[in-house]
């Protein structure tokens, strides 16, 4: 093909990582149209391995069982006073996936679905044109191309964040372990474990994922307002997997360190007739969480549905109730109100296990949501419900940002 000369489909997607290979999947698979996913070529442009987790009931989402590389029937949460809750989520389980093994499950379907292209090039400006939008892009010996399509999806980072009344940062750095013995139960997932110390402001906590016996993700997260040196990280995950899990000997086989922004920015979701946001840049990442796999399934399966019916518009990934409570639980943290550590551990000791979950996934109903919120320090939780209205948005600092591992 010459150089500026055009390629269509019906859908572009800007981005192959968790969002755009997911709704590039669901759109495949349902026939809802023809799609090429635009990526960055080998390089410093493309990311590092993330790990990306998630729980869901029964089987699982069965399109990516292939990727799936650990689960977990029981969740393990371990108060500031040092008391374990394991609780059983079940039918629920918990999840991890592998960026690279996801990857290459849908890249081969990519290959071989009669509609689907995956295209590496680095993508340039998006923007609407007469029946549907473009992308410019620059394959990797500079060759210009224009993609046509009747809609982008664009799932890139956005150069600044939304206004906020509250943003806060999760941010984290995982070691890969393998221990000199046994030290980890496969069948229990640590989500939370505050027997750490904890920051002047947010809070932090420790979090396990056995792999076997003697491997697992250990990581040292904090819920805080700005992210930490490399060389503190080392030294908060070296206290816990020392003096805190007790593991002995072991080797750190890889590590891996991100920033996901907890904020109640209202993402735009449509940038133009015919180009959208997805995934983090389009508001998948819970708020008050920072998990974005599982919103990124739903709001796919959404989109598919959408375009495979001929509605034009894009749903939203989280409901109006659910960004007011994160809003809500935000700024109660942010002010100090709760206390953090004592908050979460009281959800899960005070609330169903498999019902909290639906919680956090924002699919509780009204009711539910009424009793869990029963079982919250209604007095600060009920002042600052009252206050987050009129609170004034504004720019916050931009952190530097990679895909949720949640």
């Amino acid at each position: 093909m010459s150089p500026g000369a055009e390629a269509t489909s019906d859908v572009v997607i800007v981005g192959g990582g968790a969002a755009g290979l997911s709704l590039a999947n669901r759109l495949l698979g349902t026939g809802a149209a023809t799609v090429t996913v635009v990526e960055p070529p080998d390089g410093p442009r493309r990311p590092a391995e993330r790990t990306w987790c998630y729980w869901d009931d029964g089987d699982g989402d069965g399109d990516f069982e292939d990727a799936v590389a650990a689960r977990w029937p029981l969740l393990r949460v371990h108060g500031p006073d040092g008391a374990a809750l394991t609780v059983d989520p079940a039918p629920a389980r918990y999840r991890m996936v592998r960026s690279a093994a996801f990857e290459r499950l849908v890249h081969a379907r990519l290959a071989h679905a009669p509609g689907g292209r995956l295209l590496r090039a680095t993508a340039g400006t998006v923007r609407d044109v007469p029946g549907g939008a473009e992308v410019r892009c620059t394959e990797p010996g500079g060759r210009t191309l224009t993609l046509r399509a009747r809609r982008v999806f664009d799932s890139r980072p956005l150069p600044a964040l939304p206004p906020a009344r509250t943003q806060l940062l999760q941010h984290f750095r995982g070691w890969f372990v393998r221990t000199g013995t046994d030290r980890f139960d496969p069948g229990v997932a640590d989500l939370m474990d505050f027997r750490v110390p904890q920051p002047p402001h947010g809070l932090a906590f420790g979090y396990v994922l056995p792999l076997a016996p003697d491997r697992a993700l250990v990581e040292y997260t904090e819920f805080s307002r700005a992210p930490l040196t490399t060389a503190a990280y080392e030294a908060a995950l070296g206290h816990y997997a020392r003096e805190v899990l007790g593991l002995g000997a072991f080797t750190v086989e890889s590590a891996e360190q991100g920033v996901i922004p907890m904020t109640d920015a209202r993402f735009p979701r449509r940038t133009g007739e015919a180009v959208f946001r997805i995934g983090t840049a389009g508001g998948a990442t819970r708020p008050a969480t920072g998990y974005t796999f599982a919103a990124v399934q739903r709001h796919s399966r959404a989109v598919a549905a959408a375009l495979r019916d001929g509605d034009g518009r894009v749903p939203p990934p989280h409901g109006r109730r659910a960004l007011f409570m994160d809003a809500v639980l935000l700024r109660a943290l942010d002010t100090g109100r709760i206390d953090g550590p004592a908050f979460f551990t009281d959800l899960f000791r005070r609330t169903p296990a498999h019902r909290l979950l639906r919680f956090l996934d924002g699919a509780t109903s009204f009711r539910e949501e009424w009793g869990i919120g029963l079982r919250t320090p209604v007095g600060p939780m009920l002042r600052t419900a009252l206050e987050v209205p009129f609170l004034p948005r504004r720019t916050h600092p931009v952190p530097r940002t990679g895909e949720s591992p949640r």
